[in-house]
């Protein structure tokens, strides 16, 4: 059975992007796509006055969103197997949910219930930070493309699914794949740089990086990658490499009960201030 790829759609201009974005990972990776839209009552229901004569109203207008959305996904590629489907529930727990069928979850970043200047919308971090396999935060044009793929190494276990994904993006896209590792100073001001030997450290974080990406190169040698070893804070790094990327790989090492720290600091910090899309991939 072919993969299936799912995205989340409101009627919103950045649902709009997140469907021309699935459609199109849907065409490369011979996936089926499902359209999503999450419907919930609660807000108009009371325990006496269920849903205040509006249901009527609202199937119709979430039969409409869907519609539209199959209409961007057909028009984008023509090609693919494309369907949708109307949810009952928070949109954030359906989409939560649909995760765990599916390849890839695609999301815009900031929908219809999202605060004006807001960078990140309720609903995606929530799916990003909870979501078991991929979630992509859309917030690029489909229709532009620098031909780099952005991934972020650490030195765990917990980025190897993130370089898994990674690397199949690369390789569908036939993208550059950018790997990005970071390295620091221990912070104790106390203790001057003239007594670190930083060339050798930066060798050092080198052979840490290369180890890593060794056993990907092997397995997808038809992937040219870039090894980006910098002294900065993983998240200014990210940050900037995306200025020029298709899509930033994250990896998530967060393991609490609330969904920003679930994230873990670093993904976070991607996630709000990446320029361009952003996958978190957890395992």
């Amino acid at each position: 059975m072919n993969p299936v790829i799912v995205v989340g759609v409101d009627g919103s201009a950045a649902a709009t992007a997140a469907v021309e974005w699935a459609a199109d990972d849907a065409a490369r990776a011979a996936a089926r796509l499902l359209i999503v839209h999450a419907v919930d009552r609660s807000p108009y229901e009371t325990a006496r006055f269920p849903a205040l004569g509006l249901g009527d109203a609202v199937t119709l207008s979430a039969e409409s969103v869907l519609a539209d959305a199959e209409a961007v996904a057909r028009k984008r590629q023509p090609g693919i197997d494309v369907t949708s489907e109307l949810s009952q529930g928070a949109a954030a727990a359906v989409l939560r949910g649909q995760a765990g069928d599916a390849a890839e979850v695609v999301i815009g970043g900031r929908g219809l219930s999202g605060l004006p200047g807001a960078m990140l919308g309720s609903v995606s971090t929530h799916v990003a930070g909870h979501a078991r396999g991929p979630v992509v935060v859309v917030r690029s044009d489909p229709d532009t493309s620098h031909g780099e793929i952005v991934v972020g190494l650490d030195d765990y276990h917990a980025c190897e699914p993130a370089l898994a994904y990674a690397f199949e993006q690369a390789m569908l896209r036939a993208s550059t794949l950018r790997a990005v590792y970071t390295w620091q100073l221990p912070n104790h001001a106390h203790i001057s740089e003239t007594i670190h030997d930083l060339d050798q450290i930066h060798a050092d974080q080198c052979q840490i990086a290369a180890g890593i990406l060794k056993g990907w190169r092997q397995q997808y040698p038809q992937v040219a990658v870039v090894e980006d070893i910098r002294r900065a804070h993983p998240v200014d790094a990210l940050v900037s490499a995306s200025e020029k990327a298709d899509l930033v790989v994250v990896g998530s090492q967060g393991r609490g009960a609330i969904g920003t720290v679930m994230l873990g600091s670093v993904t976070l910090g991607v996630l709000y201030h990446a320029r361009n899309s952003v996958a978190v991939v957890r395992p």
